[in-house]
């Protein structure tokens, strides 16, 4: 994947990375943001904590899960069964990216779906939801809101989606909901019948 993409002139001037997926390309889960934040754009590695880490950050989430070592950098986190990626590459500092800047991303992203093959797809956010909800599943957009589908599972075409409201938006009480749907889920039989690779 390019790392000097120019694909998008307006995000190539205000970016500091490229920010491309990362974690275990073997893993059944893979979580789409809508783009990477401040964080993950100065250090190149999607979900990036803030400094000031809150128990609702993706990370922390992924250590209680059992998916992420709690003891490894921030800047390189040691990811298991579990990859990350947005739907664009770059930031713009002032506004979300545009319909036309996610449409020339979506080839990275689709790379990436193809190549890791996951169980499982984790929407983090409302942009998030909208575009692989339209994409993997045959649900109507207005069936597809948060927060009622916070913490559900949706089938799809290929995949289960299992929604997930921007962690820094969530309550505590969201948080613990979709721990405990998604630690229930992982005990379940939840690969599917369909031509998956033996790893």
């Amino acid at each position: 994947m390019d790392e000097a993409c120019e694909n998008c002139p307006k995000l190539c001037q205000t970016r500091t990375h490229v920010v491309h997926g990362y974690g275990d390309v073997g893993g059944d889960f893979l979580f789409v943001g809508e783009r990477p934040s401040v964080e993950a754009d100065e250090v190149g590695v999607p979900f990036h904590p803030p400094a000031e880490e809150s128990a609702t950050s993706l990370r922390r989430i992924l250590e209680r899960l059992g998916l992420c070592d709690s003891t490894s950098p921030p800047e390189e986190p040691t990811l298991e069964n579990v990859y990350l990626t947005t739907l664009t590459r770059c930031r713009h500092p002032e506004r979300s990216p545009t319909d036309e800047e996610i449409d020339t991303c979506e080839p990275y992203l689709n790379a990436e779906i193809r190549m890791i093959n996951p169980e499982i797809l984790i929407p983090v956010g409302e942009r998030a939801l909208a575009e692989i909800g339209n994409e993997y599943t045959t649900t109507p957009a207005e069936d597809l809101e948060f927060p009622e589908v916070h913490a559900t599972t949706i089938r799809g075409r290929g995949f289960e989606l299992v929604p997930m409201i921007e962690p820094r938006e969530q309550t505590d009480d969201q948080t613990q909901a979709w721990l405990e749907h998604f630690v229930e889920l992982m005990a379940s039989d939840y690969r599917q019948t369909k031509g998956r690779r033996e790893r």
